[in-house]
Protein backbone atom coordinates (compact mmCIF):
# COMPACT_ATOMS: atom_id res chain seq x y z
CA UNK A 1 0.00 0.00 0.00
CA UNK A 2 1.54 3.50 -1.03
CA UNK A 3 2.73 5.51 1.63
CA UNK A 4 0.26 8.54 2.56
CA UNK A 5 1.21 12.45 3.67
CA UNK A 6 -1.34 14.28 5.16
CA UNK A 7 -0.34 18.32 5.38
CA UNK A 8 -2.07 20.44 7.93
CA UNK A 9 -2.65 24.48 7.62
CA UNK A 10 -5.04 26.49 6.27
CA UNK A 11 -5.65 24.86 2.62
CA UNK A 12 -7.40 26.85 0.03
CA UNK A 13 -9.69 25.30 -2.28
CA UNK A 14 -11.75 27.20 -5.25
CA UNK A 15 -15.50 25.60 -5.77
CA UNK A 16 -15.89 28.11 -8.05
CA UNK A 17 -14.09 31.30 -10.09
CA UNK A 18 -14.53 34.30 -7.87
CA UNK A 19 -15.26 36.61 -10.96
CA UNK A 20 -18.62 34.49 -10.97
CA UNK A 21 -19.39 33.73 -7.11
CA UNK A 22 -18.81 36.42 -4.16
CA UNK A 23 -15.22 35.48 -3.29
CA UNK A 24 -16.16 33.85 -0.14
CA UNK A 25 -18.70 31.46 -1.29
CA UNK A 26 -16.07 30.78 -4.29
CA UNK A 27 -13.40 29.79 -1.79
CA UNK A 28 -13.33 27.54 1.17
CA UNK A 29 -10.22 26.89 3.75
CA UNK A 30 -9.93 23.70 5.12
CA UNK A 31 -7.75 22.37 8.42
CA UNK A 32 -5.52 19.52 6.23
CA UNK A 33 -5.25 17.75 2.99
CA UNK A 34 -4.56 14.17 2.08
CA UNK A 35 -2.04 13.13 -0.74
CA UNK A 36 -1.82 9.37 -2.18
CA UNK A 37 0.13 8.33 -5.31
CA UNK A 38 0.90 11.89 -6.08
CA UNK A 39 -2.58 13.20 -6.06
CA UNK A 40 -5.03 14.69 -3.32
CA UNK A 41 -7.06 12.19 -1.79
CA UNK A 42 -9.18 14.09 0.27
CA UNK A 43 -10.12 17.41 2.17
CA UNK A 44 -11.07 17.87 5.86
CA UNK A 45 -10.28 18.62 9.39
CA UNK A 46 -7.06 17.06 10.52
CA UNK A 47 -8.42 15.04 13.55
CA UNK A 48 -10.66 13.22 10.96
CA UNK A 49 -8.36 12.74 8.43
CA UNK A 50 -5.40 11.83 10.85
CA UNK A 51 -7.71 9.11 12.48
CA UNK A 52 -8.68 7.50 9.10
CA UNK A 53 -5.32 7.62 8.07
CA UNK A 54 -3.18 6.98 11.36
CA UNK A 55 -0.40 5.92 9.06
CA UNK A 56 -0.05 8.56 7.12
CA UNK A 57 3.04 11.19 7.04
CA UNK A 58 1.98 14.57 8.99
CA UNK A 59 3.42 17.39 8.04
CA UNK A 60 2.21 20.35 10.16
CA UNK A 61 2.89 23.79 8.59
CA UNK A 62 1.08 25.81 11.41
CA UNK A 63 -0.77 28.84 10.21
CA UNK A 64 0.93 28.59 6.80
CA UNK A 65 -1.43 28.86 3.65
CA UNK A 66 -1.09 25.76 1.59
CA UNK A 67 -2.99 26.19 -1.97
CA UNK A 68 -2.13 25.31 -5.55
CA UNK A 69 1.20 25.58 -7.05
CA UNK A 70 1.51 28.51 -9.57
CA UNK A 71 1.03 28.13 -13.15
CA UNK A 72 2.72 30.38 -15.83
CA UNK A 73 0.78 30.53 -19.22
CA UNK A 74 3.40 32.06 -20.77
CA UNK A 75 6.86 32.73 -20.29
CA UNK A 76 10.19 32.55 -22.72
CA UNK A 77 12.74 29.97 -20.53
CA UNK A 78 15.58 31.50 -23.12
CA UNK A 79 15.16 34.98 -21.75
CA UNK A 80 16.31 34.05 -18.13
CA UNK A 81 19.69 35.41 -18.55
CA UNK A 82 18.04 38.74 -20.10
CA UNK A 83 15.36 39.51 -17.78
CA UNK A 84 15.35 43.19 -16.11
CA UNK A 85 17.28 44.55 -19.13
CA UNK A 86 16.42 48.25 -19.60
CA UNK A 87 14.96 50.66 -21.66
CA UNK A 88 13.53 49.49 -24.85
CA UNK A 89 10.34 48.72 -26.70
CA UNK A 90 8.88 45.67 -28.06
CA UNK A 91 10.66 45.45 -31.59
CA UNK A 92 13.90 46.77 -30.26
CA UNK A 93 13.87 45.40 -27.36
CA UNK A 94 13.72 41.66 -29.13
CA UNK A 95 16.48 42.82 -31.96
CA UNK A 96 18.89 44.27 -28.81
CA UNK A 97 18.43 41.75 -26.13
CA UNK A 98 15.98 38.40 -26.93
CA UNK A 99 17.82 37.21 -30.57
CA UNK A 100 21.50 37.93 -29.62
CA UNK A 101 20.36 35.87 -26.52
CA UNK A 102 18.47 33.20 -28.67
CA UNK A 103 21.49 32.38 -30.32
CA UNK A 104 23.01 30.48 -28.17
CA UNK A 105 20.57 27.95 -27.64
CA UNK A 106 22.15 25.71 -30.53
CA UNK A 107 24.35 24.30 -28.10
CA UNK A 108 22.65 21.88 -26.06
CA UNK A 109 25.24 22.54 -23.04
CA UNK A 110 23.77 26.27 -22.40
CA UNK A 111 20.10 25.20 -23.58
CA UNK A 112 20.26 22.42 -20.71
CA UNK A 113 22.21 25.37 -17.82
CA UNK A 114 19.66 28.08 -18.70
CA UNK A 115 16.55 25.57 -18.77
CA UNK A 116 17.36 24.26 -15.52
CA UNK A 117 18.47 27.79 -13.98
CA UNK A 118 14.65 28.71 -15.05
CA UNK A 119 12.89 26.15 -13.42
CA UNK A 120 14.73 26.46 -9.94
CA UNK A 121 14.28 29.90 -9.93
CA UNK A 122 10.45 29.47 -11.16
CA UNK A 123 10.23 26.58 -8.28
CA UNK A 124 11.67 28.97 -5.79
CA UNK A 125 8.97 31.48 -6.59
CA UNK A 126 6.13 28.55 -6.16
CA UNK A 127 5.84 27.97 -9.96
CA UNK A 128 5.41 24.41 -11.03
CA UNK A 129 3.55 24.37 -14.11
CA UNK A 130 4.24 26.66 -16.99
CA UNK A 131 3.97 27.35 -20.79
CA UNK A 132 7.32 27.96 -22.64
CA UNK A 133 8.40 29.43 -25.84
CA UNK A 134 11.64 28.07 -26.62
CA UNK A 135 13.92 29.13 -29.41
CA UNK A 136 13.93 27.77 -32.93
CA UNK A 137 16.84 24.99 -32.08
CA UNK A 138 15.17 21.34 -31.34
CA UNK A 139 17.87 21.37 -28.71
CA UNK A 140 15.93 24.48 -26.65
CA UNK A 141 12.81 22.06 -26.60
CA UNK A 142 15.07 18.82 -25.94
CA UNK A 143 16.91 20.86 -22.60
CA UNK A 144 13.58 22.39 -21.24
CA UNK A 145 11.69 18.91 -21.60
CA UNK A 146 14.50 16.82 -20.10
CA UNK A 147 14.74 19.42 -17.55
CA UNK A 148 11.04 19.31 -16.50
CA UNK A 149 10.94 15.43 -16.80
CA UNK A 150 13.58 14.57 -14.28
CA UNK A 151 12.00 16.78 -11.72
CA UNK A 152 7.99 15.43 -12.42
CA UNK A 153 7.07 19.05 -13.75
CA UNK A 154 3.69 18.94 -15.50
CA UNK A 155 5.00 21.71 -18.69
CA UNK A 156 3.80 22.62 -21.50
CA UNK A 157 6.41 23.76 -24.43
CA UNK A 158 7.33 24.59 -28.39
CA UNK A 159 9.89 25.41 -30.87
CA UNK A 160 9.83 28.85 -31.76
CA UNK A 161 9.02 29.57 -35.35
CA UNK A 162 10.40 32.32 -37.25
CA UNK A 163 11.30 32.65 -40.80
CA UNK A 164 11.61 36.72 -41.56
CA UNK A 165 12.24 39.24 -39.46
CA UNK A 166 14.42 37.56 -37.40
CA UNK A 167 19.06 37.29 -37.77
CA UNK A 168 20.02 34.41 -39.77
CA UNK A 169 20.34 32.33 -37.34
CA UNK A 170 17.20 32.29 -36.05
CA UNK A 171 15.17 31.27 -39.04
CA UNK A 172 14.20 28.46 -40.21
CA UNK A 173 11.27 27.90 -43.40
CA UNK A 174 7.89 26.86 -43.71
CA UNK A 175 8.91 23.35 -44.23
CA UNK A 176 11.33 23.16 -41.46
CA UNK A 177 9.32 24.74 -38.81
CA UNK A 178 6.61 21.99 -39.95
CA UNK A 179 9.14 18.99 -40.03
CA UNK A 180 11.00 19.75 -36.65
CA UNK A 181 7.73 20.64 -34.95
CA UNK A 182 6.39 17.61 -35.97
CA UNK A 183 8.87 15.53 -35.00
CA UNK A 184 9.13 17.58 -31.82
CA UNK A 185 5.17 16.50 -30.90
CA UNK A 186 6.02 13.06 -31.89
CA UNK A 187 8.81 12.70 -29.55
CA UNK A 188 7.56 14.65 -26.40
CA UNK A 189 3.83 15.10 -26.64
CA UNK A 190 2.02 12.82 -23.63
CA UNK A 191 5.60 11.47 -22.16
CA UNK A 192 5.12 12.02 -18.57
CA UNK A 193 3.57 15.00 -17.82
CA UNK A 194 5.00 17.06 -20.64
CA UNK A 195 2.80 18.30 -23.37
CA UNK A 196 3.78 20.67 -26.70
CA UNK A 197 2.85 23.92 -28.04
CA UNK A 198 2.97 24.99 -31.81
CA UNK A 199 4.53 28.32 -31.58
CA UNK A 200 4.56 30.69 -34.07
CA UNK A 201 6.50 33.18 -32.59
CA UNK A 202 3.73 36.30 -34.18
CA UNK A 203 2.93 36.93 -36.98
CA UNK A 204 5.64 39.61 -38.11
CA UNK A 205 8.50 37.01 -37.74
CA UNK A 206 6.71 34.15 -40.22
CA UNK A 207 5.76 34.55 -43.70
CA UNK A 208 2.36 33.92 -44.91
CA UNK A 209 3.55 30.01 -45.90
CA UNK A 210 5.02 29.82 -42.94
CA UNK A 211 1.49 30.66 -40.59
CA UNK A 212 -0.08 28.50 -43.30
CA UNK A 213 1.93 25.78 -42.52
CA UNK A 214 1.47 25.60 -38.91
CA UNK A 215 -1.77 25.81 -39.26
CA UNK A 216 -1.65 23.07 -41.15
CA UNK A 217 0.19 21.05 -38.62
CA UNK A 218 -2.45 21.98 -35.70
CA UNK A 219 -5.26 20.78 -37.94
CA UNK A 220 -2.98 17.61 -38.08
CA UNK A 221 -2.28 17.63 -34.02
CA UNK A 222 -5.35 19.22 -33.09
CA UNK A 223 -5.48 18.24 -29.24
CA UNK A 224 -1.97 19.95 -28.66
CA UNK A 225 -2.34 23.64 -28.17
CA UNK A 226 -1.17 26.89 -30.19
CA UNK A 227 0.74 29.35 -28.34
CA UNK A 228 1.50 33.18 -30.12
CA UNK A 229 1.80 36.94 -29.71
CA UNK A 230 -1.16 39.48 -30.46
CA UNK A 231 -1.92 42.99 -30.28
CA UNK A 232 0.89 43.79 -27.43
CA UNK A 233 2.00 47.69 -28.90
CA UNK A 234 0.63 50.00 -31.24
CA UNK A 235 3.61 50.11 -33.01
CA UNK A 236 3.76 46.44 -33.32
CA UNK A 237 0.10 46.25 -34.95
CA UNK A 238 0.91 48.80 -37.52
CA UNK A 239 3.37 46.97 -38.61
CA UNK A 240 1.64 43.67 -39.10
CA UNK A 241 -0.58 45.74 -40.80
CA UNK A 242 1.86 46.69 -43.25
CA UNK A 243 2.76 43.23 -43.87
CA UNK A 244 -0.49 41.55 -44.14
CA UNK A 245 -2.42 44.44 -46.30
CA UNK A 246 -5.18 42.32 -46.69
CA UNK A 247 -6.21 41.42 -42.97
CA UNK A 248 -8.78 42.63 -42.04
CA UNK A 249 -7.11 43.02 -38.41
CA UNK A 250 -4.02 41.43 -36.63
CA UNK A 251 -6.30 38.66 -35.17
CA UNK A 252 -7.07 37.79 -39.23
CA UNK A 253 -3.21 37.12 -39.78
CA UNK A 254 -3.74 33.93 -37.66
CA UNK A 255 -7.08 33.18 -38.73
CA UNK A 256 -6.91 32.99 -42.21
CA UNK A 257 -3.94 30.24 -41.74
CA UNK A 258 -6.01 28.17 -39.28
CA UNK A 259 -4.41 29.10 -36.40
CA UNK A 260 -7.27 30.52 -34.53
CA UNK A 261 -8.96 27.87 -32.60
CA UNK A 262 -10.02 26.35 -29.18
CA UNK A 263 -6.93 25.76 -28.02
CA UNK A 264 -4.75 29.02 -28.78
CA UNK A 265 -3.10 31.13 -26.07
CA UNK A 266 -3.01 34.77 -27.22
CA UNK A 267 -0.43 36.63 -25.07
CA UNK A 268 -0.85 39.91 -24.22
CA UNK A 269 -4.22 41.04 -26.61
CA UNK A 270 -3.96 44.71 -25.12
CA UNK A 271 -5.47 46.99 -27.80
CA UNK A 272 -8.00 44.16 -29.69
CA UNK A 273 -10.82 45.57 -31.79
CA UNK A 274 -13.93 44.19 -31.35
CA UNK A 275 -14.05 41.61 -33.90
CA UNK A 276 -10.88 40.40 -32.49
CA UNK A 277 -12.94 40.09 -29.06
CA UNK A 278 -15.82 38.43 -31.04
CA UNK A 279 -14.04 35.81 -32.74
CA UNK A 280 -11.87 34.92 -29.40
CA UNK A 281 -14.80 34.95 -27.42
CA UNK A 282 -16.84 32.71 -29.37
CA UNK A 283 -13.82 29.96 -30.68
CA UNK A 284 -13.31 29.58 -26.68
CA UNK A 285 -9.77 30.39 -27.24
CA UNK A 286 -7.55 31.66 -24.04
CA UNK A 287 -5.97 35.50 -23.45
CA UNK A 288 -2.79 35.69 -21.20
CA UNK A 289 -2.49 38.50 -19.18
CA UNK A 290 1.16 39.42 -18.67
CA UNK A 291 1.03 42.83 -16.14
CA UNK A 292 4.74 43.23 -15.28
CA UNK A 293 5.97 42.42 -18.83
CA UNK A 294 3.58 45.00 -20.21
CA UNK A 295 4.26 47.74 -17.81
CA UNK A 296 8.19 47.12 -18.29
CA UNK A 297 8.30 47.79 -22.17
CA UNK A 298 4.97 50.19 -22.12
CA UNK A 299 2.62 47.65 -23.78
CA UNK A 300 -0.37 49.17 -22.36
CA UNK A 301 -3.14 48.53 -19.67
CA UNK A 302 -5.19 45.00 -20.21
CA UNK A 303 -8.93 45.01 -19.99
CA UNK A 304 -9.35 42.13 -17.23
CA UNK A 305 -12.86 42.75 -16.29
CA UNK A 306 -14.64 43.99 -19.64
CA UNK A 307 -12.81 40.59 -21.02
CA UNK A 308 -13.87 38.50 -18.32
CA UNK A 309 -17.53 40.08 -18.34
CA UNK A 310 -17.48 39.26 -21.95
CA UNK A 311 -16.72 35.82 -21.39
CA UNK A 312 -13.31 35.19 -22.39
CA UNK A 313 -11.12 32.51 -20.91
CA UNK A 314 -8.06 33.99 -18.69
CA UNK A 315 -4.87 32.88 -17.49
CA UNK A 316 -1.99 35.31 -15.63
CA UNK A 317 1.60 34.91 -16.81
CA UNK A 318 5.16 36.47 -15.92
CA UNK A 319 6.03 36.91 -19.55
CA UNK A 320 9.50 36.27 -18.27
CA UNK A 321 12.02 37.95 -19.55
CA UNK A 322 9.95 40.49 -21.12
CA UNK A 323 8.31 40.48 -17.53
CA UNK A 324 10.63 41.89 -14.68
CA UNK A 325 10.13 39.32 -12.24
CA UNK A 326 9.87 35.18 -11.83
CA UNK A 327 7.62 35.53 -9.26
CA UNK A 328 3.56 34.44 -9.93
CA UNK A 329 3.26 36.92 -6.67
CA UNK A 330 4.88 39.73 -7.80
CA UNK A 331 2.62 39.07 -11.29
CA UNK A 332 -1.22 39.26 -9.15
CA UNK A 333 0.32 42.07 -7.71
CA UNK A 334 0.94 43.83 -11.04
CA UNK A 335 -2.84 42.65 -11.86
CA UNK A 336 -4.06 44.44 -9.05
CA UNK A 337 -2.06 47.96 -9.92
CA UNK A 338 -3.47 47.67 -13.63
CA UNK A 339 -6.59 46.63 -12.50
CA UNK A 340 -6.80 49.96 -10.36
CA UNK A 341 -5.34 52.22 -13.07
CA UNK A 342 -8.87 50.98 -15.14
CA UNK A 343 -11.12 51.63 -12.09
CA UNK A 344 -11.61 48.14 -11.37
CA UNK A 345 -8.98 46.26 -8.64
CA UNK A 346 -8.95 42.54 -8.42
CA UNK A 347 -10.20 41.08 -4.96
CA UNK A 348 -7.33 39.06 -3.66
CA UNK A 349 -9.43 35.14 -4.40
CA UNK A 350 -9.19 36.68 -7.63
CA UNK A 351 -5.99 37.38 -8.11
CA UNK A 352 -5.12 33.98 -6.58
CA UNK A 353 -7.69 32.09 -8.76
CA UNK A 354 -6.38 33.92 -11.79
CA UNK A 355 -2.74 32.25 -10.75
CA UNK A 356 -3.60 29.16 -10.06
CA UNK A 357 -7.27 27.86 -11.32
CA UNK A 358 -7.75 30.66 -14.22
CA UNK A 359 -4.35 29.71 -15.72
CA UNK A 360 -4.91 25.96 -15.80
CA UNK A 361 -8.15 26.75 -17.62
CA UNK A 362 -6.35 28.90 -19.92
CA UNK A 363 -3.97 25.51 -20.73
CA UNK A 364 -7.10 23.23 -20.65
CA UNK A 365 -5.90 21.82 -17.49
CA UNK A 366 -8.37 22.24 -14.92
CA UNK A 367 -9.14 18.82 -14.67
CA UNK A 368 -5.47 18.06 -13.35
CA UNK A 369 -4.37 21.12 -12.33
CA UNK A 370 -4.54 24.51 -10.98
CA UNK A 371 -6.86 23.42 -7.77
CA UNK A 372 -6.64 21.73 -4.42
CA UNK A 373 -9.36 19.37 -4.87
CA UNK A 374 -10.00 15.57 -4.43
CA UNK A 375 -8.31 13.74 -7.71
CA UNK A 376 -6.12 16.54 -8.92
CA UNK A 377 -2.46 16.29 -8.89
CA UNK A 378 -0.60 17.48 -6.01
CA UNK A 379 1.47 20.48 -7.11
CA UNK A 380 0.94 22.85 -4.22
CA UNK A 381 2.82 25.74 -2.73
CA UNK A 382 2.87 26.44 0.76
CA UNK A 383 2.97 30.52 1.71
CA UNK A 384 4.25 31.94 5.23
CA UNK A 385 2.05 34.87 5.09
CA UNK A 386 4.31 36.68 7.24
CA UNK A 387 7.72 36.30 5.47
CA UNK A 388 9.23 39.51 5.86
CA UNK A 389 8.80 41.91 9.03
CA UNK A 390 6.66 44.37 6.78
CA UNK A 391 4.14 41.74 5.91
CA UNK A 392 4.44 40.30 9.46
CA UNK A 393 3.56 43.41 10.87
CA UNK A 394 0.28 44.15 8.40
CA UNK A 395 -0.98 40.55 8.35
CA UNK A 396 -1.10 40.52 12.24
CA UNK A 397 -3.45 43.62 12.03
CA UNK A 398 -5.41 41.38 9.70
CA UNK A 399 -9.34 41.31 10.82
CA UNK A 400 -10.01 38.66 8.38
CA UNK A 401 -8.93 35.56 6.11
CA UNK A 402 -8.56 37.66 2.86
CA UNK A 403 -7.13 40.52 4.36
CA UNK A 404 -4.08 38.49 6.25
CA UNK A 405 -3.51 37.26 2.58
CA UNK A 406 -3.61 40.33 0.45
CA UNK A 407 -0.27 41.65 1.85
CA UNK A 408 1.73 38.60 0.84
CA UNK A 409 0.36 39.19 -2.99
CA UNK A 410 1.55 42.74 -2.97
CA UNK A 411 4.97 42.61 -1.01
CA UNK A 412 5.59 38.97 -1.52
CA UNK A 413 9.07 37.30 -2.65
CA UNK A 414 10.66 33.92 -2.90
CA UNK A 415 10.89 34.43 0.84
CA UNK A 416 7.32 34.04 0.78
CA UNK A 417 7.55 30.26 -0.19
CA UNK A 418 8.16 28.21 2.59
CA UNK A 419 7.53 24.76 0.36
CA UNK A 420 6.53 23.40 -2.69
CA UNK A 421 5.48 19.88 -3.91
CA UNK A 422 4.97 18.55 -7.45
CA UNK A 423 3.59 15.39 -8.15
CA UNK A 424 2.93 14.66 -4.47
CA UNK A 425 6.94 15.07 -3.29
CA UNK A 426 8.46 17.75 -1.18
CA UNK A 427 10.74 19.52 -3.46
CA UNK A 428 14.21 19.00 -2.13
CA UNK A 429 13.32 15.91 0.31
Amino acid sequence: MAQSTLLKGRILSFEASPFEEDPDAAARVHEAVLIENGRIAALGTFDALSAAHPTADVRDYGNHLIMAGFIDPHVHYPQTAIIASWGKRLIDWLNSYTFPEEMKFGDPDYAAMIANRYLDLTTAHGTTTMCSYCTIHPESVDAFFTAAQARGQRVVAGKTCMDRNAPEGLRDTPKTAYDTSQALIEKWDGVDRLSYAITPRFSPTSTPEQLEALGALWAEYPHCLMQTHLSEQTDEIEWVRSLFPDARDYLDTYEKFGLLGRGGLYGHVIHLEPRERDRLREVDAALIHCPTSNTFIGSGLFDMNGLIADGHRIGLATDTGGGSSFSMLRTMAAAYEIGQLRGRPLHPAQLLWLGTAGSARSLRMEDRIGNVAVGMEADLVVLDLASTPDIAQREAHASEFWEAVFPTIMMGDDRAISDVWIGGARVGA
